[in-house]
Formats: structure tokens, sequence, C-alpha cells
């Protein structure tokens, strides 16, 4: 047998922008940015707003359209559509459809670009509407929350969940540019600002001792919506993500190991069985406690570390536990959560790998779980949140 072998490889680059008030007329970096990006003299632009963003930002379309006439370098090629965020626009295949219409009608080819504004399910959406469209058309992402300023909005991942699983259908694209606008954390819901954190602890526990520390000391102003502080948090917690998927070694993430998802199997589930009335951040937090936790039930953390990590949560204004976990009466693990391991090990493909700690920055990956310490950790939080209540 003989085989014709070809390879090339892509060199993939995008940048994450940090300013304030991107739509007005005196800042160029929209403009600019995007004359960066395309040979065409005129770029055509199409955008997609979480309706929870228009709603607190009620001038945002018209700004939009201005923006756009101010530069005879943008033209705006279709109204803004404006789509109810949230987890809901991943349930269904509705909004999709929205998007994709919008791209058919607009007329918006592989030269033009789809911008998504919201957080991070919107943002999911439209990038998977993005990249399927046409095999693919230009997308740039503008975060609006702290979860997906920090996170998810500065990734390579798009989807929607399918057949009652998160993020069943996706896709892996790069955006041709990420910009985070501070402004719009100003009119953020006390859950949501809270909720972005989640992840800020999650990449520090993993990978930057420090910047743990610097989240300890700091708690009390990012609890009291400190724009100073959580613009730092943003930044330094979007670098350690951004340098992951690029120094990380897999970026499209085809092996087993996933660090970033730290917490997620446990998180992922419980958003499901509360029917998304857990948010995507408030999830994280008690599955990265749950696995803290955990770790000190192996002996492989000790338990002044992970009591300290349960304390940050708590700190920032986190609860780290729900009574989903257990059972109607409170006295064994809920079955249904540990479904969850099925699902993120399908999701991952390959064996079933989660990461534990050993260490505030010293991860490892562990290939199977033990059920009854994974209960005995959820009892240990149930306590630990009676304590805090009290």
């Amino acid at each position: 047998m003989s085989a014709l072998r070809q390879s090339f490889t892509i060199d993939y680059n995008y940048p994450i922008y940090f300013t304030s008030d991107l739509f007005k007329a005196d800042n160029r970096l929209l403009v600019d940015s995007i004359r960066k990006t395309t040979d065409q003299e005129v770029a055509k632009l199409s955008f997609v707003i979480d309706k929870g963003v228009s709603d607190h930002h009620p001038t945002l379309v018209k700004e939009i359209a201005a923006y756009c006439q101010t530069f005879p370098s943008l033209q705006l090629a279709i109204a803004p559509l404006v789509l109810e965020g949230g987890e809901s626009c991943k349930n269904s295949m509705d909004p999709l459809m929205e998007v994709l219409k919008m791209v058919h009608e607009g007329g918006i080819d592989r030269h033009a670009y789809v911008v998504a504004i919201g957080g991070g399910a919107i943002l999911d959406m439209v990038g998977f509407a993005a990249t399927i469209a046409h095999r693919s058309v230009r997308h740039i992402r503008i975060p609006t929350t702290v979860l997906s300023q920090n996170d998810s909005g500065v990734g390579v991942k798009n989807g929607i969940n399918f057949f009652g699983k998160k993020n069943f259908l996706g896709t892996f694209a790069v955006p041709d540019m990420v910009i985070n606008d501070v402004q719009f954390l100003t009119t953020l819901e006390a859950r949501d600002w809270r909720a972005g954190m989640s992840e800020a602890v999650k990449v520090a526990l993993l990978k930057d001792p420090e910047f743990y520390s610097w989240l300890e000391d700091n708690a009390a102003q990012l609890a009291k919506r400190d724009l100073d502080a959580m613009a730092y948090l943003i930044r330094r917690c979007a670098e350690l993500h951004a340098e992951h998927i690029s120094h990380g070694g897999d970026p499209f993430e085809s092996g087993s190991s996933r660090p970033l998802d730290f917490g997620h199997w446990a998180a992922h589930k419980l958003e499901q069985m509360t029917n998304y009335e857990v948010r995507h951040g408030e999830a994280v937090a008690i599955g990265i406690a749950m696995d803290v936790m955990y770790s000190a039930e192996l002996g492989n953390l000790d338990v002044t570390s992970a009591d300290r990590i349960i304390e940050c949560f708590e700190a920032l204004g986190f609860d780290v536990f729900h009574p989903a976990l257990l059972n109607e009466d409170g006295t064994q693990l809920n079955t249904e959560l540990l479904a969850g391991l099925t699902e993120f090990r399908e999701h991952l493909g390959g064996q079933l790998t989660i990461i534990l700690l050993n260490d505030i920055g010293d991860p490892f990956e562990v290939h199977e779980i033990d059920t009854s310490k994974v209960e005995s950790a959820a009892f240990k939080l149930a306590q630990k949140n009676q304590i805090h209540a009290g």
C-alpha cells in the first residue's frame, strides 16, 4: 500500500484589545484594527447584540450605526440583530438560524465580519453560526461580562447545547479579534459581576499562585465592585487563558487533558440539573470547590489550603454548595451528578481526565473517581455552607 501525504501549518494570530467606550467617534480601535485584517477598501459588518446588553445600553444600536457612518471604510451591511442572551440562546436552534438568516440577507461573505456583542453564551452561539456559514466568515467578539472578558470570550471555542448536552455542537475557530470594553461591566447585575470571577480563581489555582494571593488580598474590593481591581483581574486572567491556548500544546483540544476544565465536570451537570438557574460561573465555583475538597479527601491537597480556597470563594460572594449535589433528603450524593462524569468523558473524547490539586499552582490528573470520596467532599461543602450561612 502507498499513501499520498501532505502537510501544512497555519500561523493563528489574533489580538485581545482592552478599551473603553468602543463606539465613541473618537475611539478608532475598531476601525483601525479591522483595516489591519482585511484588504477590502470597505469592510462589511453585521452585528448580533445580546438583548440584556441593549436593554442596559439603549443607545448602543444608534451608536453602532453612527460609528459606521463616521468611517467610510466601514459599512453596516444589515440592521443589528438583537437576541435574547444567556444559556437559552444555546438551548434551541432558533437563535442560530436567526444569525444564519442575517448572514444570508446581509450578504456577509468570507471577507465580511459578524460582530457578536454580549455574554459568553451568545458569543458561543454567534461564533458557531459564523464558522458554519460559507465554511467560516470572519467574526469579532466583544464580550460584555466578566466571565466572557476574562475566559470564554478570549478563547477559540464556539457551540450550542444539543441532545441535552452542553456544547454538543460546536467548532474551534479563531476570532479575528477580541475587544474588551470595560464600560459594559458597569451595568452588570451583581450575579454576573460575581460569576465571572470563578474562572479567575480557576486559572490562578492552576497556573499562578501569585495571582491567586492577589485574589485573596483583593476579594473584598472585588466583591464591592471596584472597577480598577476588576480590570486587573480580567486582564491577568485573559493573559493566562490566552497563554495556555497558544503555548499549552493543544489549542483545539485533540487530547484527553483539559486543564482549563478544572471543576467543570460537576459544573456542567449542575447547570443542567438546575435547568440553568445556576449560572455557569456560579456552577464553576461549586465544581472547583468539589474538586478541591475531593483533592483533600484523597490526601493530595492539605486541608489548610483547601479551606483557604473555600474561604476565598466565600469572600468573593460565592456559595460553594447547592442542594442538587445531594439527594432530596441530603443523605447521599445525587446519582444524577455522577452522570456528569460520563458526559464529560464523552465531551472530551478518549479517557476520563479530571484535574485535581496537589497544591495551589500544582495541578495533576486522575483518570478515575472514587465516588465515596466525592460524596464525602459534597457533605463537607454542605457543612461549610451551613457554617458560612450561620
